[in-house]
């Protein structure tokens, strides 16, 4: 159970606002979070254990700000607050910090490199994660690990991330007639997750597979009829009744 200083009568989360009312200022930072959250929407669907929210303040202190990352994921928490859902993220009422946090950088740079930085290592966020497709000497992709209190960079996409079961990585694919560069989940061995569209074209082929060998033994089937009464007009031909073979 998280456990740090906090003052008495904490108000709850519908109390507290549930936006910053900061629109985001680059499609990205929507469509990105939003393929990451249907992918686990159908990999982890019947787990009820995990929580990926997008745009949506994490409160840690009655008495600062809200903290509105692009989307964060927390594991060991109830899926669905209740029918109204989560209005924010509040952290003396969940009793778990997210242990994934994601900031896409867009055009108008949001200290995702420096100050968010330092906040999310101060909270004990364990990864913190920045994508900004607009690097071109830099690697697009950054993972950091809380190792020690400090962030430590990862190398490598996908990056495994052992402590959620799942890799984070970026690739090009298409997504919402969108083809360019996205963050997909990975397994452990590196094999990407499908996107629901992926896996919806897939079950199709399957399905179109498996009616084209349903039709394969159908003509197999008749072939072999056919054969059986030929033969057994051949023996009726040399006098011989083929029902009293058996």
């Amino acid at each position: 159970m998280l456990q740090y200083n906090l003052p008495r009568n904490l108000p709850s989360a519908d109390e507290l606002p549930d936006s910053d009312e900061t629109p985001v200022d680059n499609e990205l930072q929507e469509l990105i979070p939003g393929l990451l959250k249907a992918i686990l929407l159908i990999l982890w669907s019947s787990r009820m254990d995990w929580f990926f929210g997008i745009d949506m303040g994490i409160y840690y202190h009655p008495d600062k700000p809200a903290i509105v990352p692009d989307a964060f994921l927390s594991l060991g928490v109830e899926r669905f607050y209740d029918e109204e859902l989560r209005p924010s993220y509040v952290v003396w009422d969940e009793n778990v910090m997210p242990l994934f946090v994601l900031e896409v950088v867009s055009q108008n740079y949001r200290k995702e490199y420096t100050t968010k930085l330092e906040e999310y290592q101060a909270l004990g966020v364990l990864y913190y994660v920045i994508y900004s497709s607009r690097r071109r000497r830099k690697p697009r992709l950054e993972v950091h690990k809380l190792v020690n209190g400090k962030y430590e960079l990862q190398s490598g996409n996908p990056v495994w991330m052992p402590e959620i079961g799942l890799g984070i990585g970026c690739e090009r694919g298409n997504y919402s007639g969108v083809t360019r560069e996205w963050l997909y989940w990975y397994d452990a061995d590196g094999k990407r997750y499908l996107t629901p569209e992926e896996q919806v074209k897939q079950e199709a082929q399957r399905a179109e597979q498996l009616e084209q060998r349903a039709q394969q033994l159908d003509r197999r089937a008749q072939q072999l009829d056919r054969r059986a009464q030929q033969l057994a007009q051949r023996l009726r031909e040399l006098g011989v009744d083929p029902d009293n073979l058996n």
